[in-house]
């Protein structure tokens, strides 16, 4: 009998040592995940682009100093079950963290966000100046992408560009976010700012959505001024009615590749499709991205016959309504000007 005892004995040791191995493996495992990289509490940003594989996920955190042992933490993520849910963007980590905390965000995607304004009349190159100025875009993947045809049409665009449908307006973007998602937040603004109301108007003016942003976009260029706008408005229906040319000083540079900020004489010359001192009527597209004040003064602009402004030199005009007197406005511009 006593044999027989002895047998069982050696017969159960192989189990008890893998119960304790195994005892012993998830300990480790658990010091692993719930321990902090180091003590130091260095922060550092990971970017993780779209379309990272896991693999390279591990790669871009373990060179940012924040995994110890790639394996282990493998390990532990397909553990948590999470290998194909980490989402792509900007993340603030700390080495304080433990690799379980880490996990939990990526899968979270609790990533930076920046808010990013954009301000009323931008162009697309300033927008993508903007944008780029937080690294959430390529600048010249953003211009060319506002002006791809298909892309375009697809935001429900009439034109060859999304310049004028970008909303200004202030925004929460992410680096995982792309150019073709925030043209496409921001086409989207436009819609909901653009009513059925507006739409009515502008086919009672007989005017098409394009012409409306089109001419939106000159006022809003023309003057900051909420209450003048109405004014602009009206000296360009005018002038369209009377098929006097617009001669609108910011449809000159709209072309030039580099931002202008001082129009001179000899720009007013340029012969190109968007230059109102050359061409009849209204560009070809918008020069500019209007918001609502502008896009109001485009279809309801103010009553009377005036066909002239000029500057007070003070970000104000003088409205005329006949050329002799909107020459006696400009002498005295030029005069004062002079004085100053």
């Amino acid at each position: 009998m006593r044999i027989r005892t002895t047998t069982r004995k050696h017969r159960k040791s192989p189990a008890v040592l893998f119960m304790v191995l195994f005892f012993f493996i998830l300990l480790a495992g658990l010091y692993y995940a719930l321990s902090p990289i180091d003590c130091r509490n260095e922060i550092v940003t990971v970017d993780i682009p779209r379309g990272t594989s896991f693999l390279r996920s591990v790669d871009l955190l373990e060179n940012a100093g924040l995994i110890k042992n790639k394996y282990l933490f493998y390990a532990l993520v397909i553990a948590r079950n999470a290998q194909g849910n980490i989402r792509a963007g900007e993340y603030e980590l700390a080495t304080s963290m433990s690799p379980l905390d880490i996990i939990n965000k990526l899968v979270k995607g609790d990533i930076i966000s920046y808010k990013v304004t954009i301000p009323e009349d931008f162009t697309v190159l300033e927008i993508a100046a903007r944008l780029a100025s937080f690294k959430l875009v390529d600048e010249k993947a953003f211009v060319s992408l506002s002006g791809d045809a298909k892309f375009v049409a697809s935001l429900d665009i009439e034109g060859r560009s999304a310049e004028g449908y970008l909303y200004p307006d202030t925004y929460i973007f992410d680096k995982s976010t792309g150019a073709r998602d925030i043209i496409k937040t921001m086409v989207d603004k436009f819609w909901k700012t653009f009513t059925h109301e507006m739409q009515e108007r502008a086919e009672e003016l007989g005017m098409t959505i394009p012409q409306v942003v089109t001419l939106a976009s000159i006022i809003g260029k023309e003057s900051g001024f909420k209450d003048e706008k109405p004014l602009v408005s009206a000296v360009f229906h005018n002038r369209l009615k009377k098929r006097m040319r617009l001669q609108s000083d910011p449809t000159a540079v709209y072309d030039l590749k580099s931002i202008t900020r001082v129009i001179k004489k000899k720009h007013l010359l340029r012969k190109t499709p968007y230059n109102t001192y050359i061409i009849n009527g209204l560009p070809p597209g918008p020069i500019a991205n209007p918001a609502i004040d502008s896009l109001q003064a485009a279809l309801y602009p103010a009553p009377g016959n005036y066909l002239y402004f000029v500057s007070n030199n003070d970000g104000s005009h003088k409205f005329s309504s006949s050329l002799s007197a909107h020459n006696r406005a400009v002498l005295k511009y030029q005069i004062n000007r002079k004085k100053e």
